[in-house]
């Protein structure tokens, strides 16, 4: 899964060296806060996919990496399984309309996206997550 770095300016998409290789890209993608247009998340990103990959790898139902090319315009898409993800619209950014990214961290992204003061330095969205309290399992006792 790819790792979102967000800070008062921009939204990096930060891909490792195997999403690299299967997206066929060399850099990070940098997006600036003032052309993403909205952001939902989905349980599944698959039906989200328009168009072909080029360049791009797929694999059906396991993985979708890299361009995608459709009518629209061109999408990135990193997409692992059936995991959950996030979709952001973007407008006027240079090479993508939109961006389609499989994440266990959705939620916090679309707070930290909310969010009036933002730090300067980039932050990883997880970090910004407030951790759920674990729920405690309280033994049943059943009436005499």
């Amino acid at each position: 899964m790819v790792t979102l770095l967000l800070d008062s300016t921009q939204l990096e998409v930060v891909l490792s060296p195997v999403e690299r290789a299967l997206s066929f890209r060399r850099r990070n993608i940098a997006v600036p806060r003032e052309q993403i247009v909205r952001v939902q998340r989905t349980d599944d990103a698959w039906t989200w996919l328009r168009g072909v990959p080029n360049p791009g790898t797929y694999l059906p139902v396991a993985v979708a990496m890299g361009t995608w090319k459709s009518a629209f315009g061109e999408d990135f898409v990193a997409i692992r399984r059936r995991h959950p993800s996030v979709v952001i619209d973007l407008d006027g950014h240079d090479e993508y309309a939109r961006l389609v990214l499989t994440t266990r961290h959705g939620v916090a992204l679309l707070r930290a996206l909310q969010l009036d003061d933002v730090a300067d330095e980039p932050e990883d969205v997880a970090v910004l997550a407030k951790p759920a309290k674990p729920r405690v399992k309280r033994p049943v006792v059943a009436p005499a």
